[in-house]
C-alpha cells in the first residue's frame, strides 16, 4: 500500500534527524527501493539504494565527497574516507569514526 509514491506500512529504514546524512536499517535490506521514515517528524520517504545493508547499519542519503562529515543524531558521528553516493552502504570501509579520530594521539 503506498501514499504519494511512499508506502504506508512499518518503515524499512529510520532516518533520526532531517539533516542526517546516513538512515539505519530497522531490518535487512536488499538493493533496490526501501521506504523509510524520519524519527523527528514521522516524515515517509524512500530511497533505492545500491548494495544490501544489514539491520542496524546504514546507507547514504546524501552524496557525500571523500572527507565530509558524517552526520547520524543531528550530530557529526565520522568522516568519509572515499566518495559515497547516495543509496551506497555505509561502513568502516569508507567511514572513519569521529570517536576514533579524537581519541588517537596526533
Amino acid at each position: 500500500m503506498s501514499e504519494g509514491g511512499v508506502a504506508v506500512g512499518p518503515p524499512q529504514f529510520l532516518l533520526h534527524d532531517e539533516g542526517d546524512s546516513v538512515a539505519v536499517a530497522v531490518q535487512d535490506l536488499q538493493p533496490g527501493a526501501v521506504q523509510g521514515a524520519v524519527l523527528a517528524n514521522a516524515r515517509r520517504c524512500e530511497f533505492v539504494i545500491s548494495h544490501e545493508v544489514p539491520l542496524g547499519h546504514k546507507f547514504a542519503v546524501v552524496e557525500l565527497p571523500e572527507g565530509a562529515d558524517l552526520i547520524k543524531y543531528g550530530i557529526r558521528v565520522g568522516t568519509t574516507t572515499k566518495q559515497i553516493a547516495v543509496g551506497d552502504y555505509v561502513h568502516v570501509h569508507n567511514v572513519r569514526s569521529a570517536r576514533w579520530t579524537t581519541s588517537r594521539a596526533v
